[in-house]
């Protein structure tokens, strides 16, 4: 291609005279493809996606037409003037030219748009050439409406019309079918057969049976002389000549037959679609070059000696095994059914010559993740069969933008079963109150969503429990490399994004989704982008491979996807899942315990307590236990003296029963007889109560004797934190205090609870 500063195009055939100049604002991004437009079926004059072209008309009575997504901006006041801005557009552009008074269309302006990315071309026939081979993967399943006929209909819109013509052409364009085609014509299968022809009898050197019979019954004969030995066997004549069999190796079998049958019907289904098309248009170019390379394989001399088919014999071995003939028997089932296929979603791909390579990244890795999740989970073959629906048009492919696709299935091991669930374009509603499932702000659609919740329990109580966990997956085909998606920003980068962003640039606008997926949709494990490079990127939130932001290589080629990093990835996952004692399933419960009731206003504590740092780190109120318990004044000196506190440790009136609380508590709240008020509090520094003996009490220096044999001992020390000092309690407005004999059992209560009956001074 030849690089421009300007194009000038010629429009004498609507106005002598009459020209489009198209000027780019930034060196590089305009082309004349003479040479390699007619090849690629593109148009000759070529810009670049995403850049901005001025353009004018040298008639201002003429104008270029609207094509939608604010493409061509006019002149506010002279509307032969304008930029094109392309945007995200890949393709064929089609502008029509108008007259200005009455709006007339005198002519069309064809534009290529390439796409940023140099391999597009190849990328959009491979991606193409494989969605073709899963879908008509998906038609051969047994379960599939496969048995139904639908004739192609060549006078429905051209739209459908384009759209399976694109499915075929990805089929037997490709490099794999021409290379099929040329291994048969080189080295096809033959056969021996025999050719009859009269020969002069004299130059017979072997008789049949056949001839022996010639020899008395043919006509045309020849007197024997006298003295012939044969005429003593009766034999007066001999036929001048016989019938000879001569064996010839022939092309005619039924294999070739079948595959000049195959190219002849794939010639005849082009020229049928290039007959609907519209002339000039786009269908109607692509069919004809197909038409010619079609035509150009069945010119072969080969061909001219094979005659048509009888009966197609599909069950032939070498049809099946032989290379050449079994790429190209695929290539017919695949034709016929493809032909029958309708993909509503292939109207975001192809539209009006449009190449929405970024669309088609998008279909083209849900068939790849779906070959993966198959290979790793057990995925319901009914749910996958279900992709192909019967329509009154054909057999639908249910996959679409927009559109939700849930395929279920189950990860076993030897100690866990989970329930899998693999979503394209599942919307994740917004503004939903917890514990809801979905965005607690506004409605996001991942790409893939992949979600995991334990076996036995349905998908919404998952939710409810916190038990669920989503991995989303965006495709980003226009992300060149890692650092289109992520970058080390020095303060200077910063700045110069604030700046961006307030013109409505964003720099790292795919990061900031992941980063929306991840903390805007309850339950998000991780947020990833897949995308055509060949570096991978994985950021661990905490410790665990989730929750983490990522990204991921995963190219369109038959033989280096790179699919298997993501694999990888999904195993570890997997492994994560399985781990009952893994982080993130403690914080799961964590969230589900905490936030399962809605907060009470009545425990609410606005009291002063100590800061939770250092050894407070833990000092959560509604979780810090305080035990109350009752002491003898002659025994307080003691404990203060000692650092212990007992209780009885037996099953009569007045012994500790431990419970959680109880065991647990981090603080010892003293009261004596009467005492309904107290400041004694102190500080448990050992997890739990040991158990003493009465022999070891009084060698602790127990100042009266005890009365059971055991008792359950604390040590304590008086607190230290100046939130808790000189603060009074009145424990008698404590729920669990009893009254008359009972008030010196001992309980335990939360610090919340306890911070609700401080005495005020």
């Amino acid at each position: 291609m030849k690089e421009l500063v300007e194009i000038k195009i010629n429009l004498d055939s609507v106005q002598k005279g009459l020209k489009l100049w198209i000027n780019s604002r930034r060196n590089g991004t305009c082309f004349d493809a003479l040479d390699t437009a007619l090849e690629n079926n593109e148009a000759r004059f070529q810009l670049i996606e995403g850049c901005y072209y001025d353009y004018e008309i040298s008639d201002a009575q003429f104008m270029l037409g609207n094509v939608g997504e604010n493409i061509i901006q006019q002149h506010k006041r002279h509307c032969n003037i304008g930029t094109i801005s392309p945007n995200i557009y890949v393709g064929t552009l089609e502008i029509p030219l108008l007259k200005k008074g009455n709006q007339e269309k005198c002519n069309s302006i064809e534009l290529e748009v390439q796409s940023v990315k140099s391999g597009y071309r190849d990328d959009y026939r491979d991606m193409l050439e494989l969605i073709t081979e899963k879908c008509t993967d998906l038609l051969l399943q047994s379960n599939s409406p496969v048995s139904h006929h639908f004739d192609v209909d060549y006078l429905k819109d051209s739209q459908t019309l384009y759209q399976k013509f694109a499915f075929i052409k990805s089929i037997i364009s490709s490099t794999e079918f021409k290379d099929a085609v040329h291994r048969v014509v080189t080295a096809p299968v033959t056969k021996w057969s025999e050719t009859h022809e009269q020969k002069d009898i004299r130059s017979v050197r072997r008789f049949s049976n056949t001839n022996m019979k010639e020899l008395v019954k043919s006509g045309k004969r020849t007197p024997l002389p006298n003295q012939h030995h044969l005429k003593k066997y009766g034999l007066k004549t001999l036929p001048e000549r016989i019938t000879s069999v001569r064996k010839t190796d022939s092309v005619d079998t039924p294999e070739n037959r079948f595959i000049k049958h195959a190219l002849e019907t794939f010639l005849k289904f082009c020229a049928d679609i290039n007959k609907a098309a519209a002339k000039d248009s786009k269908l109607d170019k692509e069919s004809s070059l197909l038409i010619n390379e079609l035509e150009s394989q069945l010119h072969h001399t080969i061909f001219k000696d094979i005659s048509r088919p009888t009966t197609l014999k599909l069950n032939s071995p070498i049809l099946q095994r032989k290379e050449g003939y079994r790429e190209i028997l695929r290539t017919w089932l695949m034709f016929e059914l493809a032909a029958k296929l309708i993909w509503k979603g292939g109207e975001d791909v192809y539209g009006a010559g449009k190449k929405d390579i970024a669309t088609l990244y998008e279909y083209w890795l849900f068939f790849k993740l779906l070959d993966l999740f198959q290979e790793l989970f057990e995925i319901n073959p009914k749910d996958i069969s279900d992709l192909i629906e019967e329509s009154d048009n054909g057999l639908n492919l249910r996959i679409k933008q927009g559109r939700f696709t849930a395929l279920k299935g189950v990860f076993e091991t030897d100690n866990r079963k989970l329930n899998v669930q693999f979503n394209y374009n599942r919307s994740f509603s917004g503004k939903k109150k917890y514990p809801d499932s979905g965005s607690w702000t506004t409605t996001l659609r991942p790409d893939y969503t992949l979600s995991f919740w334990p076996f036995g329990i349905s998908e919404g109580e998952a939710e409810k429990q916190e038990l669920i966990v989503h991995v989303h997956f965006d495709a980003k085909y226009k992300i060149a490399n890692l650092t289109d998606f992520i970058e080390q920003n020095t303060v200077k980068d910063l700045d110069e994004e604030k700046t961006e962003n307030r013109k409505g640039i964003y720099k790292n606008a795919d990061l900031i989704k992941m980063h929306a997926y991840k903390d805007a949709i309850r339950r998000t494990g991780g947020a990833y982008v897949l995308y055509p490079g060949d570096k991978s990127l994985n950021r661990k939130g905490f410790h665990e491979i989730i929750p983490g932001l990522g990204a991921f290589p995963v190219r369109p080629s038959k033989n280096d996807s790179g699919i298997g990093e993501l694999k990888s990835f999904i195993l570890e996952v997997i492994k994560h899942f399985v781990n009952r004692a893994s982080q993130r399933e403690r914080i799961a419960f964590r969230t589900y315990d905490v936030y399962k009731n809605k907060p009470n206003k009545e425990n609410e504590v606005n009291e002063a307590l100590p800061e939770t740092f250092g050894e407070n780190r833990n000092l959560i109120p509604d979780e810090t236990f305080v035990l109350v318990g009752f002491y003898k004044t002659e025994n307080l000196n003691w404990i203060i003296k000692s650092g212990l506190y007992n209780a009885r440790a037996d099953s009569k009136r007045g012994s500790l029963r431990l419970g959680p609380g109880e065991a647990g508590a981090r603080y010892l709240l003293l009261h004596s007889t009467g005492e309904t008020k107290t400041s004694r509090l102190f500080k448990i520094t050992e997890t739990g109560p040991r158990v003493f003996s009465k022999k070891t009490l009084l060698d602790k220096g127990y100042p009266t004797e005890p009365s059971q044999d055991y008792y359950l001992v604390y040590k304590v020390e008086e607190v230290s934190d100046v939130e808790l000092q000189n603060q009074k309690w009145d424990i008698t407005k404590l729920d669990k205090h009893k009254q008359g004999r009972g008030s010196g059992l001992p309980f335990s209560v939360t610090m919340t609870e306890l911070m609700k009956v401080k005495v005020n001074n």
